[in-house]
């Protein structure tokens, strides 16, 4: 289980993200929507420790990033939307030190599976440098599902692959999450987050929006005067005009909300 509880990051003097609250139950797939700058990556980065996490507490199964955060991290792993791979070791190698560095145990018969499934065995021994945008995504997945987490955090997933890789990747994470794992997907593919998202999370300048069942969220923003589409992407931009309005007034309605903001990221900074 993920669990994110008043998180809030600031850059400078931009509120990145303001008292961020949510869980993705064991089973469960999120879909984290938003348009850009809304918060998205730097929530997801921070849940897996690459950045400072600001102010807030980060739980997964009940292990927190503040207290326990080798055990956090043992359980969750993050595919960026464009991995950093070590140029110079090939797919077999970022495999095998994968598989090194969290004690996975005669990992090569996953391995052998990995490459297979995502079609990667004709460049076993290929440098990273030499795998085209695709490739190196679909090595980067591979490398977090060898890990065997039981969060997984997904930014942005399918950027560059193939029609068929991006099936693998939808029937794998519906298929993980059967098992137990805890699953957030970053995505501008409403049609793809609608298929295999259970739950809906908006954030729209750093704020929480929406939080909610896919069907919930259709049902509050779809079917509008002009639009009568019962679908995840009608319903967004239906949102859209309705959560601008709503976080407008949140942060210029009054001197107090102006006022709470300045404080959060004064007191941000000074942790």
């Amino acid at each position: 289980m993920i669990e994110i509880n008043n998180f809030s990051k600031a850059y400078g003097s931009t509120l990145a993200v303001n008292d961020l609250t949510f869980a993705v139950p064991s089973g469960q797939i999120l879909g984290l929507i938003g348009r850009n700058g809304a918060g998205k990556t730097t929530t997801m980065r921070a849940l897996s420790g690459i950045i400072p996490s600001g102010a807030g507490e980060f739980m997964v199964d009940g292990f927190s990033l503040s207290d326990a955060p080798l055990e956090l991290k043992r359980r969750t792993a993050y595919v960026a939307d464009d991995p950093r791979l070590f140029s110079d070791l090939s797919v077999e190698q970022h495999l095998k030190f994968q598989a090194s560095v969290y004690g996975i145990q005669k990992p090569a018969d996953e391995i052998r599976k990995l490459l297979e499934l995502f079609e990667l065995e004709s460049k076993r021994h290929s440098a990273a440098s030499t795998l085209s945008r695709g490739m190196r995504q679909k090595l980067a997945i591979c490398c977090a599902y060898l890990q065997a987490p039981t969060a997984l955090l997904l930014d942005e997933p399918m950027t560059g692959l193939d029609p068929h890789a991006i099936r693998v990747l939808k029937d794998t994470i519906v298929n993980r999450a059967a098992q137990g794992c805890a699953v957030i997907i970053s995505s501008h593919l409403l049609a793809m987050v609608e298929d295999i998202c259970s739950q809906i999370l908006i954030l729209d300048c750093g704020e929480r929006r929406f939080w909610g069942s896919n069907e919930e969220f259709k049902q509050r923003f779809a079917q509008s005067e002009n639009n009568d589409s019962n679908t995840l992407e009608a319903a967004f931009f239906s949102s859209l005009t309705e959560l601008g309005q709503d976080l407008a007034s949140t942060i210029h309605g009054s001197t107090g909300s102006a006022d709470r903001h300045s404080q959060n990221i004064d007191s941000i900074t000074q942790q």
